[in-house]
């Protein structure tokens, strides 16, 4: 009897000191706000990298799309909790507001947000979200940006920058830039729009009073590029854009960040928490460290532009 004790004793030891994988694979669920090539190659990254770290047969992914609507996000974030998926990923500004809503308890990583103390209304501690929340930023230098605006067009005068007014960040980033080129001397104009169906008609607006266009890293924009350059290109009208998807469809160059490498910083964070090596309120917000200045050859050869020889020409496939 006493050893029958003994080894059950030591089977409960030696099964208390398993790692939590060998309770069955991590859930890991996964909200994005909507289908944009930014946003999948964020989301991608992500699950590339914990399959890289862990093993396919090790994590299960629950990949939600929002198709543009924060309504959704919230449903999906509150069916993650029902569930009690181990981490949530929150790709988009309007994803990790309802993750955020949905729960303070599962950990919560936000990808391709352009300022978290703007979307979630909160300060920044040390770089930290604090609570149940950290992430990356898709954010570049915005005064980088801006001074591309000045490198591209030297004589530019006045400067048109179209964005949603519904996105919080863009309304963050539109503001950097509006002030950097003032302080530049050039005339900055606001022009935002409400949702998709003002678009147009924004659109032609700023383009009619402006020597070039800048529009920020906004999902909203990127939705609607097609509108933009229709408008744009006929007219002559440079478009710089905060982001290289965007850029694809209707600017001229742009300075940019890798979201699928971005989104491999995400999932690297993401192991950590999982294997409890980390705390996701202790985790620094981090930024993709190597924007790049690239610009697209169709839109540039369409308008006439030499851009610099250091610019990495889009892949426009």
């Amino acid at each position: 009897m006493k050893k029958l004790v003994s080894l059950a004793l030591v089977l409960m030891m030696v099964l208390c000191a398993l790692p939590a994988l060998a309770e069955g694979p991590y859930k890991v669920g996964i909200c994005q706000l909507a289908p944009h090539e930014a946003l999948d190659n964020a989301t991608q990254g992500f699950m590339d990298e914990i399959i890289a770290q862990l093993g396919e047969e090790n994590v299960v992914f629950d990949l939600q799309n929002a198709a543009g609507e924060a309504n959704t996000c919230a449903q999906i974030a509150n069916t993650f909790v029902n569930n009690e998926v181990d981490l949530i990923l929150a790709n988009a500004t309007a994803a990790l507001q309802a993750a955020a809503a949905a729960t303070d308890e599962i950990p919560v990583l936000g990808t391709s947000i352009t300022e978290y103390g703007v979307a979630l209304g909160l300060e920044l501690q040390d770089g930290c979200v604090g609570y149940n929340i950290s992430g990356t930023s898709d954010l570049a230098p915005l005064d980088q940006q801006a001074e591309m605006i000045l490198t591209l067009f030297p004589e530019t005068k006045k400067v048109g920058i179209v964005y949603c007014s519904a996105e919080d960040n863009s309304i963050y980033q539109v503001n950097m830039v509006k002030a950097y080129l003032e302080g530049k001397g050039i005339e900055a104009t606001l022009y935002p729009f409400a949702d998709s169906n003002d678009a147009a008609a924004v659109t032609q607006d700023a383009c009619a009073n402006s020597d070039v266009i800048y529009v920020p890293t906004d999902n909203t924009v990127a939705s609607n590029t097609g509108i933009i350059d229709n408008i744009c290109q006929p007219a002559g009208v440079a478009v710089v854009c905060g982001e290289a998807s965007t850029c694809k469809g209707c600017g001229v160059a742009t300075l940019s960040i890798d979201y699928y490498e971005l989104g491999r910083v995400t999932g690297n964070m993401a192991v950590k928490i999982l294997k409890g090596e980390a705390n996701v309120g202790e985790m620094p917000v981090e930024y993709y460290p190597n924007p790049v200045a690239m610009y697209n050859p169709v839109i540039c050869d369409a308008l006439g532009i030499n851009v610099p020889a250091e610019y990495v020409a889009l892949d426009m496939e």
